[in-house]
């Protein structure tokens, strides 16, 4: 049987690893790094999209890059932190959390990134098979398909089946909730998919 003061410190580490991977997954790396090169306000062009895929409309091919490695970075290492200190079960309380801070960061009023850098950095931190999976996935759609959010949602949303067979359940039911969240916060691309009207990558947004 647990004892109770056992139990209360293994939820007080998952809190933790939660609030640390929400902490450092809503540091808006897109928005700084805009501003510091002095485009402004990123969510004022294109989508309006804090993302790497936005950062690129501005015709800076580094400074999105450096969006997408940052992006990726604080997930991945929210959950290297939280694997290290307190295992499996941290370390998927601490994606969730950098998930759930780049989409929705309180330093924005809860109005973030759409998760697929950071869903990857999660994935290769957690389990590197899945990740490189994902990424090869993305890869492959994107020559095929020449559509960035529709690459996107194809990885991520094959990642539970990859995760099931290569990581086992634990990682799969994350991969599910990362999946469920990349796909509402690309509901907008959803939408334009269905109707043909979705953006080439390379291609600029129209504005509406």
């Amino acid at each position: 049987m647990v004892e109770p003061a056992t139990t209360s410190l293994a939820w007080g580490l998952l809190l933790a690893a939660f609030a640390g991977g929400y902490l450092l997954g809503s540091i808006p790396f897109g928005l700084v790094l805009t501003r510091l090169a002095g485009y402004g306000d990123i969510r004022k062009i294109g989508s309006g999209n804090i993302g790497a895929t936005n950062v690129l409309r501005t015709g800076n091919k580094p400074l999105a890059a450096a969006t997408l490695i940052l992006d990726s970075g604080k997930g991945g290492i929210a959950t290297l932190l939280a694997l290290w200190l307190g295992g499996t079960e941290a370390a998927i309380a601490a994606a969730a959390g950098s998930m759930l801070g780049h989409s929705f960061p309180v330093w924005l009023g809860f109005k973030g990134g759409k998760g697929v850098a950071t869903a990857l950095g999660v994935l290769l931190a957690i389990s590197w098979p899945v990740g490189l999976a994902a990424c090869g996935t993305w890869l492959l759609a994107a020559a095929l398909f020449r559509i960035s959010s529709l690459s996107a949602l194809i990885a991520i949303g094959l990642s539970p089946v990859t995760s099931w067979f290569l990581a086992g359940p634990a990682v799969a039911g994350l991969c599910v909730f990362i999946t469920l969240l990349v796909f509402v916060r690309h509901k907008d691309n959803i939408a334009r998919l269905l109707k043909g009207e979705e953006p080439k990558i390379g291609a600029k947004k129209k504005e509406s």
